[in-house]
């Protein structure tokens, strides 16, 4: 099952570097973009957590807990 997790965040990353390196409104990224929220919803009508797909950085959750702290 967590096979499903990984085809979704690969399919997530391969779309965002088409988006970084040919533009969003490419029709190439249009559709990689669209198999990125497939896979995202096999993996979630499955059960699982699709904020999976993105754990949180360590240094960011830092920064964070520092500004909540002020």
């Amino acid at each position: 099952m967590t096979h499903l997790i990984q085809a979704a965040r690969a399919a997530q990353q391969r779309a965002a570097r088409a988006a970084a390196t040919i533009g969003a409104a490419h029709p190439r990224t249009r559709l990689l973009l669209a198999a990125a929220a497939a896979a995202a919803i096999a993996a979630w009508e499955t059960g699982h957590c699709v904020a999976e797909l993105h754990t949180p950085r360590p240094h960011r959750e830092f920064a964070r807990r520092q500004q909540r702290r002020s």
